[in-house]
C-alpha cells in the first residue's frame, strides 16, 4: 500500500498539466490582439507543412522556438525581441520557417514521446536535486538521492546521445523549411546574424547598465523608448568584414547556436548548396507596418524590463 501511495504521489506530480500564461508580465498575444502576425505565421506554417500557433509569448532572449503545451497540445511560438529586431523582414519570416519546420520534417524531440519524456526526466532531475547549503538532516537526504540522482542523469545523457544525430538532421531540414518561407538569402542572413548573438547580449547589458546609472527620473523611460532602434542600428553597423571572420572562426571553433544544433557554419553552407530558393512568403510594407503596430505594446514592456532589471543573456 505505501509503494502504491508513493508511485501515485509520483504519477499526479508528471500528470499532463493545462498550459498557464507566464505570471512575470511577459506579454502573450492572442490571435485577437494580433491577427495580421497570425496570419503571417498561418502562412509559413502552411508552407513548412504543419499548422500554425495558438498563442505567441513576446519575451526577451535572443531566439525563438515553438513548443507544444499543456492536455490539448497547444503550439506556443516565443518569439524574443532581441533576434526579432534585428532581423530584415524576410529573414524574419526565415525565422519562422525554421522553427514551424521542426513540426514537419520527423523531428523526434518535438514528438509527444520524447517530449514528454525529457519533460518527466526533468522533473525528476528537479526532485533529486540536492539541497544547497544543506544541514545535517539534509546532508543524508542529499546522500539518500545520490543513486537516483545519477540514474535520470544518465538516462537523460543516454537520450541526448541517442537522439542527437536525429535531432541535428532535423536543423538542417528546419533551415531548409526556412529557405522555402523567406528565400535562400534571408535564411543565410539569418545563420549570420545568430554569429553576432554575443554582441547584441552586449549591447542589452550595456543599455541596461547605463539605464540603472541615470535611473532617476525619467531617464529609463527615455532609454526604453529607443532601445531597439538603437540596437537594430548598431547591429546594423557590424561591417561584413565582421561577419567573415566571426564565419572563419566558426569554421575553425565549430561555432553552434548549442549542443543540439550543427555548426553553423556548415548549416550556412548547406543552405548555399544547389540552386538558390525564392521566398514563398512575402513582407509587404504594409503588413510589416500593421505587424509592428500589434507587436508596439510588446515592445514597450520588454525594453521596460530590460533597462530596469538589466540584461542577464
Amino acid at each position: 500500500m505505501a509503494v502504491g501511495v508513493f508511485l501515485l504521489a509520483l504519477a499526479w506530480t508528471l500528470r499532463p498539466r493545462p498550459y498557464r500564461l507566464p505570471e512575470d508580465g511577459t506579454p502573450v498575444l492572442a490571435r485577437a490582439d494580433a491577427p495580421e502576425l497570425y496570419a503571417l505565421i498561418d502562412e509559413v506554417a502552411g508552407v513548412a507543412g504543419t499548422r500554425g500557433a495558438d498563442l505567441v509569448v513576446v519575451d526577451g532572449g535572443v531566439n525563438a522556438s515553438v513548443t507544444t503545451r499543456g492536455v490539448r497540445g497547444r503550439r506556443v511560438l516565443t518569439l524574443g525581441l532581441p533576434l526579432w529586431e534585428i532581423l530584415t523582414p524576410q529573414q524574419r519570416i526565415a525565422l519562422l520557417g525554421h522553427e514551424f519546420g521542426h513540426y514537419s520534417n520527423g523531428d523526434a524531440r518535438h514528438g509527444r514521446v520524447l517530449a514528454t519524456a525529457y519533460r518527466s526526466l526533468t522533473t525528476w532531475r528537479y526532485y533529486f536535486a540536492p539541497t544547497p547549503h544543506p544541514s545535517l538532516l539534509d546532508l543524508l537526504v542529499n546522500l539518500l538521492s545520490l543513486p537516483p540522482r545519477a540514474a535520470v542523469h544518465g538516462a537523460l545523457a543516454l537520450l541526448d546521445r541517442l537522439s542527437l544525430r536525429a535531432t541535428q538532421r532535423a536543423e538542417y531540414l528546419a533551415d531548409s523549411a526556412a529557405a522555402r518561407a523567406g528565400s535562400t538569402e534571408a535564411a543565410v542572413g539569418l545563420m549570420d546574424r545568430l554569429l553576432v548573438a554575443d554582441s547584441v547580449v552586449t549591447t542589452l547589458r550595456r543599455e541596461g547598465n547605463a539605464a540603472q546609472i541615470v535611473r532617476r527620473g525619467t531617464a529609463t523611460g527615455d532609454r526604453a523608448d529607443g532601445l531597439w532602434e538603437r540596437l537594430a542600428a548598431e547591429t546594423d553597423s557590424i561591417p561584413e568584414d565582421e561577419y567573415e571572420r566571426q564565419r572563419r572562426v566558426g569554421a575553425l571553433r565549430g561555432h553552434s547556436v548549442d549542443s543540439t544544433h550543427p555548426p553553423t557554419h556548415l548549416r550556412r553552407a548547406c543552405l548555399l548548396l544547389g540552386d538558390a530558393r525564392a521566398a514563398a512568403v512575402t513582407m509587404t510594407d504594409d503588413r510589416a507596418g500593421a505587424i509592428a503596430a500589434e507587436l508596439a505594446g510588446p515592445r514597450s514592456v520588454v525594453a521596460r524590463h530590460i533597462v530596469r532589471q538589466g540584461f542577464p543573456g
